[in-house]
């Protein structure tokens, strides 16, 4: 019987635990610059997220897919209900004019561990 109750005890403790995570929810996904000049190219934009989950959650990379494009991120890890940024600099400068949308992924240790944001607008020939 003893054995029974300590098996018992052991998976319901690692159920707990198995459900116990952080988890991320963006207040959005997309930012669209609008229309901007050539001469005004570097364009900055805040992502911010609420860890929504139960345990710390933690940034583990946010990889750009265009060299124009840097993120940067809270550090730190992110307590239960608190919020964090991901900063967005598109550098137009020496790029086509015309419409563009670039992705940003990011990696974490959340439920969901891959989320995608996105930045798109459209960079006009300067007056």
């Amino acid at each position: 019987m003893k054995k029974v109750l300590l098996i018992l005890a052991l998976l319901t403790t690692t159920l707990c635990e198995m459900s116990a995570q952080a988890e991320i929810k963006f207040d959005k996904t997309v930012h669209d610059f609008g229309t901007f000049s050539e001469s005004n190219p570097v364009q900055t934009c805040v992502f911010t997220f609420t860890n929504t989950g139960t345990t710390p959650l933690i940034i583990n990379q946010a990889i750009a897919a265009c060299g124009c494009t840097t993120p940067s991120y809270t550090k730190h890890p992110v307590a239960p209900s608190e919020k964090g940024t991901i900063k967005v600099k598109y550098n137009g400068r020496g790029i086509t004019l015309g419409q563009f949308k670039k992705t940003i992924t990011i990696y974490t240790n959340s439920k969901t561990e891959v989320v995608r944001l996105f930045i798109k607008g459209k960079m006009e020939e300067a007056k």
